[in-house]
């Protein structure tokens, strides 16, 4: 059974960087720079599920929520940047990205 060829090039840059093995250390930072980020699908999934809501404005917690029922995982900032540009895009109402004072 092959690898994907993306798994295959992951696997590959880790053998290339750690020849002797992943140090203990290393864990937490390769696990945060091989982060899952948000295919263009998803990205559309989660704005097309807000926008059919009807739960005007929507706020980065809206998108955060169903960004984590679509992955089953946290959302990242960046992810939840996206949807917001795809929402804003076709022109739905966004709330404030700021935190209230």
């Amino acid at each position: 059974m092959s690898m994907p060829a993306f798994l295959s090039s992951v696997v590959g840059w880790l053998r290339a960087g750690y020849p002797e093995g992943i140090p203990e250390n290393d864990y937490i930072p390769l696990v945060a720079v091989l982060a899952r980020r948000l295919s263009q699908e998803e990205v559309q999934e989660v704005a097309a599920a807000l926008a059919q809501s009807g739960d005007m404005p929507i706020g980065n917690i809206d998108i955060g929520t169903l960004i984590t029922k679509v992955t089953n995982e946290l959302p990242r900032e960046e992810d939840v940047t996206r949807v917001r540009s795809k929402l804003a895009l076709g022109g739905w109402p966004l709330a404030d990205p700021r935190p209230a004072l």
